[in-house]
């Protein structure tokens, strides 16, 4: 009997459209840092808001998540993924470059930065939801862990690196001027993505147009049974249209039963119930957590910028670690039980964020951040990478809006809980309450069959 050996297929990055798309990311991923520390920065110091404005800023960001994500996954579903890539870089640039020309009139508000939250948050909506759909056009099934890990590999990096420097940048700059280096860092974003060669299939028997070859492609390869396969997942799921004949426009299901069925396909599913709740719960309480953590940090712990920048590296330092190795930990533990130990940790760690004092601050938050930031990749890396090889490609953009809607639907409605909670006890109360909260996080994936898995392949014909 002659054996196959398994081979190890090729790094994600000999694929030169992934590496333009990796590269987009790392770059737009090193800007966000720097916001992400002076925005907050600007409203706690700067516009000298109290702890439920600062909350609320959250919220806006967040909200679209509840308002916009599930009709968003039929419109990505329907339209050409790179192009929503592009236009979210872009009106996201041209909406940041609003606050230093604000601040440079003497006209900048809390209330802009609202606006700025809330329409990059729809923006935002949409570039999630294409990009995570976006990547198994680029990359073959069997490479979508190693590609997932390199895209939170770079993540990580740009967390390393970019909040030290935002930090740093925000002092010598000042917080709105630091904003523009972020805007920047959508543009040059954008100009990579509109560089990706590799044309996609779009649901509805669309296709974009472009150069090269038009890739009809399905999770399951080879052809012929990768066509079965997806009709028959796209009939559990409910209809869902798109396989491999060209379909009028005008021939689609609306939009409110395409949303229906991401929502029966998802709910429905016995691997992505459990994990939507689990990740669902992680976001709750997590924001209930940091709704109010600009607020502990500046005006509590009196930290510097650079010194909350440098807690941000450390979390960022211990996504790296997650990245690197979160596909040699699936391969020893299993999927499922990689899955359910990751975000079983994840929860503790964050009992070391209410003790602090200034003088602890960054051994205690930043060993917290550490922590949760390695467990939390290595959670992402293995059930992101699951959810997009048991779903077939014409669903992508509807499984993924559903889980979004899921998921980051609950971190308003956490920022507006940690907002409430902190103005009527207390910042350390609040943080105490999510902290406490995240302990339970686990318990949904835990009680699913995902805690039986071994490999993505294992999933497969039980999905289909």
């Amino acid at each position: 009997m002659i054996r196959t050996v398994p081979t190890t297929p090729p790094s994600a990055f000999r694929n030169a459209d992934f590496t333009k798309l990796w590269t987009a990311a790392t770059v737009s991923l090193l800007g966000t840092q720097i916001s992400q520390i002076a925005i907050p920065f600007i409203a706690v110091l700067l516009l000298h808001v109290p702890p439920f404005q600062v909350a609320l800023l959250g919220t806006l960001e967040f909200l679209p998540f509840l308002l916009f994500t599930l009709p968003a996954g039929v419109w990505v579903d329907r339209l050409p993924r790179r192009r929503i890539l592009i236009s979210g870089d872009v009106g996201r640039a041209i909406m940041l470059t609003t606050i230093p020309l604000a601040w440079s009139a003497g006209v900048l508000t809390i209330w802009q930065l609202y606006a700025v939250a809330f329409v990059n948050g729809i923006l935002t909506v949409f570039f999630d939801i294409a990009d995570q759909s976006y990547l198994p056009t680029v990359l073959d099934r069997e490479q979508l862990v190693d590609g997932n890990a390199k895209l939170q590999a770079s993540a990580s990096t740009a967390q390393i690196i970019g909040q030290p420097i935002g930090g740093s940048l925000v002092a010598v700059l000042s917080a709105p001027f630091a904003v523009l280096l972020d805007a920047i860092s959508y543009v040059v974003s954008a100009l990579l993505v509109f560089a990706i060669r590799r044309t996609e299939r779009a649901s509805g028997g669309r296709r974009e147009r472009g150069q090269g070859m038009v890739i009809e492609q399905v999770l399951d390869a080879p052809s012929a049974e990768a066509s079965v396969a997806a009709e028959a997942n796209a009939a559990a799921s409910g209809g869902a249209r798109g396989s491999t004949g060209s379909t009028p426009d005008d021939d689609r299901p609306g939009i409110r039963r395409e949303v229906s069925e991401g929502l029966r396909f998802v709910l429905g599913h016995r691997y992505l119930r459990g994990i939507a709740a689990t990740t669902g719960t992680a976001n709750l309480f997590g924001n209930v957590m940091f709704a109010t953590y600009p607020v502990f940090v500046y005006a509590l712990l009196k930290l510097t910028p650079d010194t909350v920048g440098l807690i941000g590296g450390a979390a960022g330092l211990g996504a790296l670690l997650g990245a690197v190795t979160a596909t040699r930990i699936g391969t020893r533990l299993g999927l499922g039980r990689t899955i359910i130990l990751s975000i079983a940790l994840n929860g503790p760690s964050a009992l070391l964020i209410p003790i602090a004092t200034h003088d602890l601050a960054l051994a205690l938050i930043g060993g917290a951040g550490f922590i949760s930031a390695f467990t939390s990749v290595v959670y992402n890396v293995s059930q992101v990478s699951l959810r997009q090889a048991i779903t077939p490609e014409p669903m992508l953009g509807r499984m993924n809006a559903t889980m979004r809607f899921i998921v980051w639907g609950t971190i308003p409605i956490g920022q507006i809980v940690g907002g409430v909670i902190a103005t009527v006890f207390s910042v350390p109360t609040a943080i105490w309450i999510g902290a406490i909260g995240g302990l339970f996080q686990f318990l949904p994936a835990f009680f699913s069959p995902v805690r039986t898995l071994k490999t993505i392949e294992e999933a497969q014909p039980a999905a289909a």
